[in-house]
């Protein structure tokens, strides 16, 4: 069975990335892109699935580990009765590779090392055939099956044990060996060896550059400065696509079916995460991710969907994996996203916010880049008033949900600003009609007079989290008297263990069984919302408990279960991550 998920850590070289157990197992790795099938699958079933261990044979007395300064390069120590070894994992950068590289170091006395190199392709479906040949001077092993070639290097190579490559050996203190297992696609050549210690002092330099940009004026910097390189690491480097998490499947629900696929790129969470970096002073990333949006919309503004592959595809198609048991017996283990064919209509308010953000940061339209925004609003004009299924991607009937209502209002007034503050041409009077006419609707059907807050949605008095973006957003200011009863409301309706949950799955909104645990973005916004009602103690109050439900290694999951004290829900999550961001910002 996979370990608590707060168990793993993050590495990367933004085109994909893989998780590294304390255990130090690499239990989930999709070559050679986030949304790539899994080679190493054992996060979401057992070692027959995949997955790639160096680690002590003997008894670990303990385990400690750490993020190399100001980089995602991952150093894992083990300590056994008779010496300590330290694991070095990183996902060298920058080179167009795919290569994964462990090195181990013997720091005292003797240590005994498992070696376990179990490949499964298609997400430990497939058993490769697996030879051991000799290439550019060095005996390797392959493993090949249909598109997919990986390539194990070191100086001690494991033998083939009952599907497993296996090995075990003695390291004395001063010893030290290095491993790498690289893909490239079945048909070519094997590669030539990577230059270690050129590439781990490159990636290293990279990361530290751009670790050290992070504001060190903001509450919990370190902690900002974990989020916006794990941010980077979920941001494919040449496509510009952000992913909302780089796993599937990992439980809000655990033993439930709230298991989905986040290994893709929604506009929404893209949009966020652009707006965080953009506040932490990250201005140039702006433009990459522009040039992804313009690439994967372009087209009919009516095609517009809500999620994207990494490369601006638009076919990601869910299906469910019988094969994999799934992570705590939580099935179905979930390919794809049928959320992609929802309609959502808040997206487009993200959207025009990181672009709006972009140019007050200094990045000039281009003629295509204006057009396209103009398209899409004037579509949105046309349809405006139809119902969605919301941000949280409900699968039971369409609403009209408030804040889905609120973000068209966003969406409007963005493009009112555009033409206003920036001189951009559009039909203003129409997009301002709009706007004010949405708000007011928002006003009238939107708002409990009786209690005091924001409803869920307009045929409810239910409340959701997500009404405390509407003073983060500019609808409302965030001493107005109808947020503060919204703030209010959302704490005595929603809060559990001492955090957000999205909203009350009970009343069946959201066409699902089961239930899930407080979701960690929530409860950021809940910071921001109190910072911005003046309500300072309170916000830093909560920004210092949820800072200190990050894993040893600054991660953060979507979900958090108090109860148990345990993360859910897909991990590390750029929801989470960029909403921490934000909290700090506001906080500033």
């Amino acid at each position: 069975m996979a370990l608590p998920i707060e168990d793993y850590a993050l590495i990367g070289d933004r085109g994909t990335a893989a998780l590294v157990g304390k255990d130090g197992s690499i239990d989930w790795l999709c070559l050679p892109r986030f949304d790539s099938p899994a080679c190493f699958a054992a996060l979401l079933g057992t070692e027959d699935h995949g997955r790639w261990l160096l680690a002590p044979a003997d008894d670990v007395v303990s385990t400690s580990r750490r993020y190399v300064d100001g980089t995602a390069m991952l150093e894992t120590t083990f300590t056994t009765a008779d010496g300590e070894v330290v694991l070095l994992d990183v996902m060298p950068t920058g080179d167009g590779r795919a290569d994964v590289v462990r090195r181990l170091t013997c720091t005292r006395g003797t240590v005994t090392i498992r070696h376990d190199w179990v490949v499964r392709l298609d997400y430990g479906h497939v058993r490769p055939w697996v030879t051991r040949e000799h290439a550019h001077g060095n005996d390797l092993i392959v493993a090949v099956a249909g598109p997919d070639k990986l390539v194990l290097r070191g100086p001690r190579l494991p033998r083939a044990h009952d599907g497993h490559h296996s090995d075990e050996f003695e390291m004395k203190q001063g010893d030290q060996v290095t491993f790498s297992t690289t893909w490239v696609r079945s048909w070519r050549d094997i590669p030539e060896p990577l230059g270690f210690d050129e590439r781990i002092e490159a990636t290293c330099a990279a990361q530290r550059e751009w670790s050290a940009r992070s504001p060190d004026d903001v509450p919990h910097a370190d902690m900002v400065r974990r989020s916006l390189l794990t941010l980077l690491l979920m941001t494919h480097e040449e496509t510009g696509g952000i992913v909302a998490a780089p796993t599937t499947s990992l439980p809000e629900d655990f033993g439930g079916e709230r298991n989905w696929d986040y290994r893709f790129c929604w506009l929404r969470d893209a949009a966020l995460t652009l707006e965080s970096l953009l506040g932490a002073g990250y201005a140039e990333e702006a433009y990459h991710w522009r040039r992804w949006l313009l690439r994967a919309v372009a087209g009919d503004p009516a095609d517009l969907q809500i999620m994207y592959t990494v490369d601006g595809g638009r076919q990601l198609p869910e299906r469910e994996v019988e094969h994999l048991p799934g992570y705590a017996d939580s099935k179905p283990v979930r390919i794809g996203n049928g959320a992609v064919s929802q309609r959502q209509n808040d997206v487009l308010g993200e959207v025009m916010i990181a672009l709006e953000l972009a140019r007050e940061a200094g990045l000039d339209e281009t003629h295509n880049s204006w057009s396209l925004q103009r398209a899409l609003v004037e579509e949105l004009a046309d349809h405006w008033d139809e119902p969605d299924n919301g941000l949280w991607e409900i699968r039971g009937d369409q609403r009209h949900f408030t804040h889905s209502r609120v973000m068209v209002w966003v969406a409007f007034d963005r493009a009112v600003r555009a033409v206003e503050d920036h001189g951009l041409d559009g039909p203003v009077d129409r997009w301002r009609d709009l706007r004010d006419r949405v708000r007011e609707e928002i006003l009238d059907k939107g708002f409990d007079t009786e209690r005091g807050t924001f409803t869920q949605h307009y045929d409810t008095r239910e409340v959701d989290a997500s009404l405390l973006t509407i003073p983060l957003v500019g609808f409302l200011p965030g001493d107005d008297p109808r947020v503060l009863g919204t703030i209010d409301a959302v704490v005595e309706d929603l809060m559990c263990d001492g955090l957000l949950l999205r909203y009350r799955t009970e009343t069946g909104v959201d066409g699902l069984s089961g239930d899930e645990h407080p979701f960690l973005a929530c409860s950021f916004w809940l910071v921001s919302a109190l910072a911005s009602a003046r309500r300072r103690e309170e916000a830093e109050e909560l920004m210092d408990r949820l800072c200190g439900l990050a894993n040893d290694v600054g991660l953060l999951s979507e979900e958090y279960d108090g109860a148990h004290g345990r993360m859910a829900g897909n991990f590390p999550q750029a929801f989470s991550h960029l909403t921490l961001v934000q909290a700090a910002l506001a906080l500033r």
